[in-house]
């Protein structure tokens, strides 16, 4: 069984406080009865996640948390004590955060970034706010422009601090932003670019043909929405096409040029008619 993780287990009986789930090398653990469906039989499987409750027993749940073993989110701090912080994290029991994991001092009400970790001493899961070394240099010759999760970070001069798939430090410029991105938030990316310094450029749209073909179809769905005219040409202001249509200028360029193509529109001096 495997602990900060989600495990796909077979209902092995059920008691007065729960039902017992079982693995293919014979351990067990408690799901408390208040998680337990009604049309659950023995014998169906179920996908559970498992942590440690408040008196450090192994406890499956059918509740969403926020994060996993070895990946990122934002969470909010609850309390803070004698032995460290406790965040909200999805789960019943808060996630602790010892003061030796913090990167700075801890303070209720806090949201902070961190970092979802298995202590090999202690056998138990907790928080690091120490992000850095759970990042990972992105190799030179990694796969560009495939579909990878991305967690919105803090805002930056140029752009937005990302990480990419739970491993890479990554930025989205601001001139790759098609909508607005709010920390904490997770969204889907496209690594274009690996730096010397093994991190990594993002961009939200994927490049190439298959992109253009999307977003061709989705600028031809909003013209015919608007009665078949769009009063936006390829000499309108960048920010009023990413207002407007929530998408880059570049991008907005690409989709007509495949319209057009395919005579699927006619460009006016003032605007875009279908044809």
């Amino acid at each position: 069984m495997k602990l900060g993780e989600y495990n796909e287990l077979e209902i092995l009986r059920f008691t007065s406080i729960g039902a017992y789930l079982g693995d293919e090398e014979d351990n067990d653990v408690l799901l408390p009865g208040k998680f337990i469906k009604d049309e659950w039989e023995v014998g169906d499987k179920v996908r559970v996640f498992l942590y440690r409750d408040s008196e450090d027993r192994l406890i499956a749940t059918t509740m969403t948390p926020y994060l996993t073993l070895n990946t990122f989110a934002y969470l909010k701090i609850r309390d803070v004590n004698f032995y460290g912080a406790f965040a909200l994290w999805g789960v019943e029991k808060d996630l602790m955060i010892p003061f030796q994991e913090q990167q700075k001092k801890l303070e209720p009400d806090d949201r902070i970034l961190v970092y979802l970790r298995l202590d090999d001493k202690t056998d138990r899961l907790v928080g690091t706010t120490k992000i850095r070394k759970y990042l990972k240099e992105a190799p030179a010759d990694l796969e560009l422009n495939e579909p990878l999760p991305i967690l919105i970070c803090d805002k930056m001069d140029n752009g937005v601090r990302v990480i990419v798939d739970n491993k890479y430090s990554g930025i989205i410029y601001t001139n790759e932003m098609n909508k607005i991105l709010i920390r904490g938030a997770k969204e889907t990316g496209y690594i274009y670019k690996v730096r010397e310094d093994g991190k990594v450029d993002v961009r939200l749209e994927p490049e190439g043909y298959q992109k253009v073909e999307g977003i061709a179809q989705e600028l031809l769905d909003i013209i015919k929405s608007r009665d078949g005219v769009l009063f936006l040409t390829d000499k309108t202001d960048p920010d009023e096409i990413r207002e407007e249509l929530g998408m880059s200028k570049k991008t907005f360029k690409k989709a007509i040029g495949m319209l057009y193509k395919e005579r699927m529109i006619v460009l006016e001096e003032n605007c875009i008619r279908l044809a």
